[in-house]
This record gives C-alpha cells, sequence and structure tokens, in this order.
C-alpha cells in the first residue's frame, strides 16, 4: 500500500457539531409511522389517467404526488426535502402490492420488530385507496404469470423472489453526476431532441413517444417540486426573527430554486441537487437499495471548487448523513423478520480506481468516512475499495471506523470484483468505476439496471429435498423430481447428483418466477424519473424495466453455502469413508430432529471436518455446492436482454429460511437459522479468522459476481491500539489475497449484546452490522439479535 498519494491533502478530522449533535438527538426521538398521502394522491392520479398509456399514468401520478404532498423545513436544517408528511415515516406504494398493507394495519404497532405508528385516520385512509387497486397491483399480475410450480416452490421457501414481488424497482444508482454537472433541463432537452425524431407513423415507434413524453412530465415535476421548498424557505425567512437563520432560510431558498434544474456551482449547491434526485426517486417508487455508490468521485469536484471551511463542509456532509436515515419503508411482518432495523440499503463506496485504473482518493473520501463516525447512524450503508494502491491513511482510517462497532464500513477487492465484471460483459473502464448497490452488489452506477436481490434460494432446503426424494418434510408435499430415496444411494456421487438434480430444477422454476415479477414492472410500473437518470434509457426510448438500461442482469443469490457445504461433507466423511454411520441412521435422526440422539448429532459436528478452518477437505465441497447453484444461474436470460448471474449472499434472510427447513446433517436442528452469507456455521470456525478467511475465499467469488458476504465478529479487545488496527488490515489483505470478494466487521461484546437485549432503553442507538447492512440492534426482531450473537466472536 503507498502511504500517501500525491496531491490529496487529508483534510483534518472534524467531530460532529453542537447544531448536528441537536439534529441527531430530534432524529433518535422520533418515532417512525405510516403516512398516507402517497397512497391517496396515485390512487386519485389514477382514476384521473384511466385509459392513458402507461408510462405517462406513471409521470403524471409522481407529478399529482410531487405537486401536493406536505413539505416541511426542519429547524437547524439546510438540505431540504421529504418524503413524508413528517420525518421517519413510511409511504405506501399500494400499485405494487397492497393486500398484506391492509392486513397488517391493526398489527403494525405490535410488531416484534420495526414497529410503526398508524392512526385510526390513516388507516381509513389507506383502506378506501386500497379498494380500487385489487387485482391490478403488480404483485397480483406477476403471481398470475408464474407457473404454477414455480409459485408454489415461492410459497413452500425453496426461494423467496425477490423484493420486487411485492415492492417497486430497487437496487439501483442513478447518474448523479450528471445532474450535477447538466441539470434537469438538460435531460428534459435531451428527451425532446429524441421525441422530435420519433416517426409516429411508426407503430413501433409509439411507445417510445409516450415514454419520452413521461420523461419530461416527470422531470418538470421534480423542477416543480424543488421550487416549492423555495418557496416555504422564503416565507419562514419572512417569519423567522433569527437574523442567521433568514439567511440561511434565503440561500435555502436561492438554492432550491437554482437546483435540481441547473448545474450546482457550489458544495451545498451540489448536495442539495444530490438530495432532491435521490429523495424523489424513493417517491416515484419503493424498491430499496436506491445507492449513492462512488459519492466521493462525483462530489469532489465541487468541494474543491468552493471557498467553504472544513468544518461547514463537515457539517453540511453530516446533516446529509441524518436526511438518509429519515428515508424509511414499511415491509410485511414475515420480510420484515429478514430485513428488520428499518433498513433502506443505500450503499455509498470510497476509494478504489478511477476509470484509467489509478487510485480514486480524495479529499471527500475521509470526509465521507468522518460524517458515519459522526452521526453513528445505519444510514447510509458505507463501504469501501481496496486495491494494490489504497493510500495507508485510508485504509487506516476505515480501519479505526471499524474498531467503532457501528458494522462499517464494508470492505470490496477490487483484484477480484474487476474481473468478475469483465467477465459480465462489461467495459473495461466500466468496470473500474463499479459502485456497490444494496448489501454487497457491484455494478457501474447510471449505466446498469442490475435487478440485485432477485430472489433467495434456499440452499439448505435442497439438501433437504435430495435426501428425501424431492419431498418437503415440513408439509409432505412433493416439491421437486424424484432423485432417489435415502436407501437408493450407494455412494457420496449418488448424493450429489441427487443434490445438483434438485438443483438444476429448482433455479429453473426461480428463472422463470423471476422473470414474470420483471415482465409484470415493464408494462404495469414503469419508472419514467429514475429510467431517464440510467444511460441509454431516453436515446433507446425504452425505460429501465423493458430494458432501456446499457447493461441489465437478474441477481438471484444463494443462501446457506456453509449447511450445504457441512451437510455433504458430514455425509461423504462418516457415511461413505468412515462408515461410523449409515444413510438410514443419519435419515432417521434428521426426521426426529436428533431427539433421543445427541451423541449422533456432536458426532456429525465434532467428527466431519468443518467449513471455516481452511480444511481443503470440507472448503471443496462446500465450493461445489456452490457452483452447482451458479452454474445453473448462468443458464438463463431475462426479459431485458440481459443474463442471469449468482451471488451467494442472504441479506438476513437466512433466518426465516432455515424456519422452514429440518434438521440437516451438519448437526444444525429444525427450524433453526442457517449460516449467514458466505460465513462458516457460527461456532464452527475454531482456528481462528485467518483460517476461516482462508477456507472462505476457496469459493469461486468470481463467478458469483453479484457478490458475497462475510461476516466476522471481533470483540473490541482484539482490535485494541494501533495492532489491533493492523491485525483487522492484516486479515482483511489475507482474505483479499486469496480471491475473497467482501468482508465485514461488527465488533462488539457479547456482554454489551446481551445488556442491550435485556435492557433496550439503554441502547436507542446502538447499531450493530445484521448482513448486508447496519442498524438498531433494538430495533431487531430477537430471532435476529440471537443470530447476530450466536456468531463466533473471534479473537487474535
Amino acid at each position: 500500500m503507498t502511504k500517501n498519494k500525491p496531491g490529496v491533502e487529508i483534510p483534518k478530522s472534524v467531530g460532529a457539531s453542537e447544531r448536528i449533535k441537536k439534529i441527531l438527538d430530534r432524529f433518535l426521538n422520533t418515532s417512525p409511522a405510516i403516512c398516507a398521502e402517497r397512497a391517496v394522491l396515485i390512487t386519485e392520479a389514477y382514476k384521473e389517467t384511466e385509459g392513458q398509456p402507461m408510462p405517462v399514468r406513471r409521470a403524471k401520478a409522481l407529478e399529482k404526488i410531487l405537486s401536493n404532498m406536505s413539505i416541511f423545513i426542519q429547524d437547524d436544517e439546510v438540505i431540504v426535502g421529504n418524503q413524508c408528511s413528517m420525518p421517519r415515516s413510511a409511504p405506501i406504494f399500494p400499485e405494487f402490492s397492497c393486500k398484506w398493507v391492509e392486513a397488517e394495519l391493526d398489527r403494525l404497532e405490535k410488531r416484534t420488530a420495526d414497529v410503526f405508528l398508524i392512526s385510526e385516520d390513516v388507516k381509513t385512509k389507506l383502506r378506501d385507496a386500497f379498494s380500487y387497486w385489487d387485482g391490478k397491483t403488480v404483485n397480483e399480475i406477476a403471481s398470475n404469470l408464474m407457473p404454477p410450480e414455480s409459485l408454489e416452490a415461492h410459497n413452500e421457501v425453496v426461494y423467496t423472489v425477490g423484493n420486487y414481488f411485492y415492492n417497486g424497482v430497487g437496487h439501483i444508482s442513478a447518474n448523479y453526476e450528471k445532474v450535477l454537472t447538466k441539470g434537469l433541463n438538460s435531460i428534459i432537452a435531451q428527451a425532446e431532441e429524441r421525441l422530435a425524431e420519433i416517426d409516429f407513423s411508426d407503430s413501433s415507434q409509439l411507445n417510445k413517444m409516450h415514454f419520452l413524453k413521461s420523461v419530461i412530465i416527470s422531470n418538470k415535476a421534480v423542477i416543480a417540486f424543488a421550487e416549492r421548498f423555495a418557496v416555504l424557505a422564503e416565507k419562514m425567512a419572512t417569519a423567522s426573527e433569527d437574523s442567521e437563520r433568514k439567511a440561511e432560510l434565503m440561500e435555502i431558498a436561492r438554492i432550491c430554486r437554482k437546483v435540481p434544474a441547473e448545474p450546482a456551482e457550489t458544495f451545498q449547491e451540489a448536495l442539495q441537487s444530490f438530495w432532491f434526485i435521490h429523495l424523489v426517486i424513493q417517491i416515484e417508487s419503493n424498491g430499496h437499495s436506491i445507492s449513492p455508490m462512488r459519492f466521493d468521485q462525483y462530489m469532489n469536484p465541487f468541494l474543491k471548487m468552493d471557498n467553504i471551511t472544513v468544518e461547514k463542509a463537515q457539517e453540511l456532509l453530516d446533516m446529509l448523513w441524518i436526511k438518509f436515515s429519515e428515508l424509511n419503508k414499511v415491509r410485511d411482518e414475515d420480510s420484515t423478520m429478514a430485513f428488520a432495523g428499518y433498513p433502506m440499503f443505500m450503499n455509498l463506496i470510497v476509494g478504489g480506481q478511477k476509470r484509467d485504473g489509478s487510485d480514486a482518493t480524495n479529499a471527500m473520501s475521509y470526509l465521507i468516512l468522518q460524517a458515519s463516525a459522526n452521526t453513528k447512524l445505519y444510514a447510509p450503508s458505507l463501504s469501501i475499495r481496496i486495491h494494490e494502491g489504497t493510500p495507508d491513511p485510508l485504509y487506516h482510517k476505515a480501519a479505526e471506523l471499524s474498531r467503532m462497532g457501528l458494522g462499517y464500513p464494508a470492505y470490496y477487492n477490487d483484484r477480484v470484483i474487476v474481473p468478475a465484471l469483465l467477465a459480465r460483459g462489461l467495459e473495461r473502464e466500466d468496470a473500474r468505476d463499479y459502485g456497490i448497490i444494496g448489501c454487497v452488489e457491484p455494478q457501474v452506477g447510471g449505466k446498469t439496471e442490475g435487478w440485485h436481490d432477485a430472489a433467495f434460494y434456499n440452499m439448505a432446503k435442497i439438501i433437504e429435498l435430495s435426501l428425501n426424494d424431492g419431498v418437503d418434510q415440513r408439509t409432505g408435499k412433493q416439491l421437486g423430481p424424484k432423485t432417489g430415496n435415502i436407501d437408493s444411494f450407494k455412494s457420496f456421487d449418488d448424493v450429489m447428483e441427487a443434490y445438483k438434480t434438485q438443483t438444476a430444477y429448482f433455479v429453473k422454476l426461480m428463472a422463470a418466477a423471476d422473470n414474470a415479477v420483471d415482465m409484470s414492472h415493464a408494462k404495469h410500473c414503469p419508472l419514467p424519473f429514475l429510467s431517464s437518470l440510467v444511460d441509454d434509457c431516453i436515446s433507446e426510448g425504452l425505460s429501465l424495466q423493458e430494458g432501456g438500461a446499457h447493461y441489465n442482469f437478474t441477481g438471484p443469490q444463494g443462501v446457506g453455502v456453509a449447511n450445504a457445504g457441512d451437510s455433504l461433507s458430514a455425509i461423504k466423511k462418516l457415511v461413505f469413508e468412515d462408515k461410523a454411520i449409515t444413510l438410514e441412521q443419519l435419515h432417521d435422526a434428521l426426521a426426529k430432529n436428533f431427539e433421543g440422539m445427541e451423541d449422533l448429532r456432536q458426532m456429525l459436528i465434532n467428527r466431519a471436518p468443518k467449513y471455516g478452518n481452511d480444511d481443503d477437505f470440507a472448503d471443496e465441497i462446500a465450493r461445489e455446492a456452490a457452483l452447482a447453484y451458479c452454474n445453473e444461474v448462468n443458464k438463463y436470460t431475462n426479459p431485458r436482454g440481459g443474463k442471469f448471474q449468482p451471488g451467494l449472499y442472504p441479506a438476513s434472510a437466512n433466518v426465516p429460511l432455515g424456519s422452514v427447513v429440518m434438521a440437516t446433517p451438519d448437526g444444525r436442528k429444525a427450524w433453526t437459522p442457517l449460516a449467514d452469507g458466505v460465513s462458516p456455521i457460527s461456532g464452527y470456525d475454531s482456528c481462528g479468522p485467518t483460517a476461516s478467511v482462508l477456507s472462505v475465499a476457496k469459493l469461486d467469488h468470481e463467478i458469483a459476481s453479484n457478490g458475497t458476504l462475510l461476516n466476522q465478529k471481533f470483540h473490541p479487545s482484539a482490535l485494541e491500539g494501533e495492532k489491533g488496527l493492523d491485525n483487522l488490515k492484516a486479515v482483511t489483505e489475507t482474505y483479499f489475497q486469496n480471491g475473497g470478494f467482501h468482508v465485514q466487521y461488527n465488533v462488539i461484546s457479547r456482554d454489551t449484546l446481551l445488556d442491550a437485549q435485556a435492557n433496550p432503553e439503554k441502547y436507542k442507538g446502538l447499531v450493530v452490522r445484521v448482513a448486508g447492512y447496519s442498524a438498531f440492534y433494538t430495533a431487531l426482531d430477537k430471532s435476529l439479535q440471537d443470530d447476530i450473537l450466536a456468531r463466533t466472536e473471534q479473537t487474535f
């Protein structure tokens, strides 16, 4: 690693100002609630535009929402713009799905995780709006498009179709730089120019005409939305008796009248322009993981050109960080079990390489790390790219932030990810320009519709089906193909063949399910504003959902790599090599959930090699199990003209996915969580952190180009002093030099977590790493809290 990058002045570290502390206190004492405004307004808009082309209906709906929703500017705010009628409130998006919302309205305040306040008046307004949407939602239409077998496998949790089944399209990064440097008026002009080229006599061009009109309508609506804040700021300035605040409000008014319509010229203008764009994307659709990505790259020029102090720049950035956390989303109860903690997965990354391959570190990289240290919130999700030229000061500051115990930054390996993206057809400069979407998914911003998080595929359930002739032991249904009863397997190769056959069958069903959802979004819920901010949608005259983006992918992920690997390892070692048990004895033990057979369970745990200890026997089997999934995913294409690409990460779906799987040969009991990400099973990696990462590095991370996720947990004492920071960097480098893709660290003691469970009121601001995101620990369901508690606590 180079000691310092020539020409980059490292800004001094500036802690949170008193103003930031005041705003943070207000945020932490604001309870999340449900807001009915968006649901009511979009329902009215759809009624008013019946019979019009769908892209135009969507644009006019956004226009109606932005023109009529409540807006406000809070005390001490300088970066303005709200998603709902109250901070931290969650809007409702009935066009995607609403039956679950209606069914759960009376339980939202009584949940065990992600509790939302909701008034009776809001419930009444929502129920009235929902009556319009019966049979019209994306979820219902997609369900009807799916083959029955695909829907059944989803319902039985062999896989769960990803967020787009119930929500809007997310997992994307817009071309923020284009807006900052050119403004929305330039995008409107581009769409008008392209519209003028349309030959209306060509029937194939008519849809393009309607899309381009929708781009113009939606972009003009966003400019008008910013103007509403300018008017409000002026009104507030007139009423203010504080001369300093009056001046601030007048400056806010000036800026909102200028951006995002026109290019930004100052740091504050750039931040405000960015925020309006980021905010409206969230209002247009409730797809989460709308990610700023390479924020340091497109924001640093505005920092450099502005005559602004480090203190002022840091305070403005800290304010933006709090605005990120004000965004919110409500999920159904089942999904909340997998994604608790009010996450929005807005991934922001620093460092890495420029498009020409040189180091990209700049002053903003350091200010960004400091903003996360100052605010100590769960948003935005923060990441860092590591390559051979990463400066030591940046690496060191990132390690210091990791030691704070917030669960970020997550670390990404350019040496694996850039080649993985090249293998997927990205141009070299684009591959070097990647950022991270959501949890761990790489893509190039402003050019890609990646459909990451397209499904969670239950690899442990495949083990169960493989050992039971395709029959689901929870329901007794014949879900998979008949691949043989347990007594028909004469060798380990027979077991692996059954596993691969079941895998091929269910991956095919999963691809069909994903494509049905994809097609439903394209026809019924295109997103004209978001599409206008992604290359090549305007030039092609197609929305993102129709394949307008430069790059198109679908990325489902496998969950339970360690469970599948350790289960197969136990069978190979104890049944076929050592002959310590028979397949019939194993099958009987699994069926009884090891009741009265604890000795056999301990044999499975202690005598079979385990993934996570740098043991080639176990590691190679885990690799083969993962590759079986990845190779099948690679076979399929999507309706947008793109390819499927596999990932190996669960977010935190390992908990609910485990709840439908019987006992497995790795010694895991029925209905308990699966291993998290590509991490070893909790407690099974007994040889220390270096052995653990060496095992995980043996997976083929490059083929899993939709992302892999490794969690590591350290006791705070392990990272004390400079030696502790050096140890953290050494583990990261060992993993990366051996082919690892990504790693993230929880640095917190078990005692602290236990105390937070017992006394949540004392730990209102405790942030931990859940999976590909951080969250308030006390907002998590106890099952997720317990899963974090159970992770192996590493020491050096």
